[in-house]
């Protein structure tokens, strides 16, 4: 260890003794009855010392004020560097922030809010550059490349942000936009494999409810396909008794409401009614004597009862 670095780590003895001009100068930094007692000094270099006061301020739990103070070489008076108010080893401190970026969770985007994506998103990649040889990853390269040679077209320069509302015919712009593909920026293959593994984890084969269903949704009617490459693994529930109703779903999840897994039969038909109308059924106005449950008598005692 050399000399240079002893002395360092010796507090100096004067800039040490400086207790008096330290409180001084915090209590003029700070209001009035919120620095404490001196609860320490380290040394910060050749005759430069930092002196420690607590803070009894409100909300500033474990805080202290530092005050730096120093002197010249060979010289007797200690000046005042500088006055702050520093955390401590236990202090309270905020939590460290986050950007808004990190913060996002889905869900949060509500009617009227936009969410802006950064230029250089690893989701995203170039639908169309317009340039001769665009992107060996473009969703759009070599298809476009051989339409536009085939068909001797011309590339427009620039982004589809500054291209004309219609786009010159037979240029490469004009074709991707009759097929549909006339977009600036496209989902990347990470944007593709994130997407897949969010839909998986949400509606996927190792879910609670697929792991009791009884099929998966590959042979389920309610099941609307995609197209894409996705469409190879996933599809949209449509049936709007299941828990996954418009939502995109894995080929291997599964749930009760499969359209194969319960088939109710018909319920029977009653036949229809058979009515006779070539015969005359006569209906009597007055019930006969004889109709009654009880038999008729003559007997007086038994007539005095009545009888139905």
């Amino acid at each position: 260890m050399s000399a240079a670095t002893t002395r360092s780590r010796t507090p100096d003895r004067l800039c040490a003794e400086a207790v008096d001009l330290a409180r001084a100068a915090a209590e003029e930094a700070a209001a009035p009855g919120v620095v404490g007692e001196h609860s320490g000094l380290v040394s910060e270099g050749d005759r430069v010392v930092t002196h420690f006061f607590e803070c009894k301020e409100l909300g500033y739990r474990g805080w202290r004020w530092a005050v730096t103070v120093a002197r010249a070489s060979r010289a007797k008076v200690v000046t005042l560097d500088e006055v702050v108010l520093l955390p401590g080893p236990d202090a309270l401190l905020a939590p460290e922030w986050v950007p808004w970026s990190e913060r996002l969770r889905p869900g949060d985007l509500g009617p009227g809010d936009l969410l802006p994506t950064d230029q250089d998103d690893l989701r995203l990649e170039p639908g169309y550059t317009g340039e001769d040889q665009p992107p060996a990853d473009s969703a759009v390269s070599e298809e476009m490349a051989e339409l536009a040679e085939a068909e001797d077209a011309d590339v427009s320069p620039g982004t589809p942000a500054v291209q004309p509302t219609v786009p010159t015919r037979g240029s490469i712009a004009s074709v991707a936009e009759e097929l549909g593909l006339r977009r600036a920026r496209v989902l990347s293959r990470y944007g593709l494999h994130s997407a897949a593994d969010r839909w998986e984890e949400a509606f996927g084969p190792n879910t609670p409810m697929a792991q009791a269903a009884p099929a998966t949704c590959l042979t389920c009617g309610f099941l609307a396909p995609i197209g894409g490459s996705l469409g190879q693994a996933f599809g949209v529930c449509a049936n709007e008794f299941a828990p996954a109703d418009g939502r995109v779903v894995s080929l291997a999840y599964g749930c009760g409401g499969h359209s194969e897994a319960a088939v109710m039969p018909k319920p029977p038909q009653p036949a229809a009614p058979v009515i006779d109308e070539t015969r005359v059924e006569p209906f009597p106005l007055h019930p006969a004597r004889d109709s009654g449950s009880v038999p008729e008598t003559t007997d007086e005692e038994t007539a005095e009862l009545g009888h139905s």
